[in-house]
């Protein structure tokens, strides 16, 4: 049983903390957590992905006047809202996926070894005969949407009940066909599975699960550039990393840099979850991926995810130190506080799912037995990731008061 505390129940700082009992400092990074992701993998990946036209590193902001209020020495924040033009830092994992896919499947299809720059330069025009699907909350699938237009093959995205019109607008704009399902994000993701059984199409999925892990694997190496770019750019390494959940693929991706960077000395890894979708809370109180049931309706529409990827578990059971469970009315407040700073930081714009490890964070500096449990004072040095801008513009503007043009002047 993790040790646990729980904090305002009922009230909109309400937040239940949960430790790792499985995670301890120096915990050796294993051959089968090598397997998933790796120093080699995160070559491969790199070495495509920062030769894609309009390839930049985004930046890592630092939040001097945040730091101060929240009591730590250091606050960085990556911002991803600039990533290839798509809001997200799932730029660099479905759309890495569908071209590693396309590689493979087309490979095999001629009877020779396909290079990736055939790919990216859409120099086979068999890849026309190929249709990639996926379900998503919205950012993921319009980093499919937008592989598949950019490597010219077919794109089917499959959404759930509760993803907003803007969002499968987004998508539609990359040329992919939206088909909205019933129920929540997991059921999304068994009718992607299902139909592309029936249809012979090839499922490009950034969660795994038994018998599916390939193409989540390399969803996942992409995702590593992000973190390598910001543990590059920090002055002095963090202390502390708080990452927001989902399915966990972009949080066990930001430990696995970490872990194979920094080896014992790595920085605690504290995981935030929305409380209306706690997957991790759930698998931490039991020590194994424990799935949480429902409409998971939280207001974090990308982290709107009840079930762990089976590969982000493998990583994130020995390496993720603590869960914090908060609410939407913490993310809101974190998002707002971003768009109005204090004290001469910066204005940023985050989206919804950008801001739980900000969230989480502040909560715990707030309560004396997190701040211990966490080790956190105020010689710690936080790294945060704002893995999305406004990617639901309309949404955005409601929150926060006014629109993203108007927050980044």
């Amino acid at each position: 049983m993790a040790e646990e505390i729980t904090r305002n129940a009922g009230t909109e700082e309400a937040f239940t903390l949960a430790l790792n009992a499985q995670a301890a400092p120096g915990t050796q990074w294993t051959e089968a957590q090598n397997a998933i992701l790796s120093d080699v993998g995160f070559a491969t990946a790199a070495g495509t992905i920062r030769a894609w036209p309009g390839y930049a590193e985004t930046p890592l902001v630092a939040l001097p006047a945040l730091a101060a209020e929240i009591g730590v020495a250091a606050l960085h924040y990556k911002d991803e809202s600039t990533r290839f033009g798509l809001g997200s830092f799932k730029a660099l994992g479905g759309a890495y996926a569908v071209a590693r896919l396309l590689q493979k499947e087309l490979s095999a299809r001629l009877g020779r070894d396909v290079s990736m720059d055939e790919i990216t330069a859409r120099a086979i025009p068999e890849a026309a005969q190929i249709t990639v699907c996926c379900a998503t909350d919205g950012n993921h699938g319009r980093s499919v949407a937008w592989g598949a237009q950019s490597f010219g093959c077919n794109c089917v995205i499959f959404i759930h009940a509760t993803v907003s019109e803007g969002r499968k607008t987004a998508i539609e704009a990359f040329g992919a066909e939206v088909r909205r399902t019933p129920g929540n994000y997991d059921d999304s993701v068994r009718e992607a599975q299902e139909v592309a059984s029936a249809e012979g199409w090839f499922v490009v999925s950034d969660t795994s699960y038994p018998g599916y892990m390939d193409v989540p694997r390399d969803v996942m190496q992409g995702y590593e550039i992000m973190a390598a770019e910001a543990l590059d750019a920090l002055p002095e390494p963090p202390t502390h990393i708080f990452l927001q959940t989902g399915v966990g693929g972009m949080a066990a991706a930001v430990t696995a840099q970490a872990v194979r960077r920094y080896g014992a000395d790595r920085p605690k890894i504290v995981l935030c979850d929305p409380d209306q979708a706690a997957c991790f809370l759930a698998s931490y109180r039991t020590g194994a991926r424990t799935a949480v049931h429902g409409d998971l309706d939280t207001l974090m529409a990308g982290l709107a995810c009840g079930e762990v990827s089976a590969l982000a578990w493998e990583i994130l059971q020995d390496h993720g130190d603590a869960v914090i469970a908060l609410t939407d009315a913490a993310a809101i407040a974190a998002m707002r506080r971003l768009a109005y700073p204090e004290g001469g930081d910066p204005a940023l714009v985050a989206g919804e799912s950008a801001v739980a490890g900000i969230a989480g964070l502040r909560l715990a500096m707030e309560d004396p037995e997190a701040r211990q449990l966490l080790g956190l004072d105020a010689t710690s040095r936080i790294l945060t990731f704002g893995t999305e801008g406004d990617t639901d513009p309309e949404l955005y503007e409601q929150l926060i008061g006014a629109p993203a043009s108007q927050i980044r002047l």
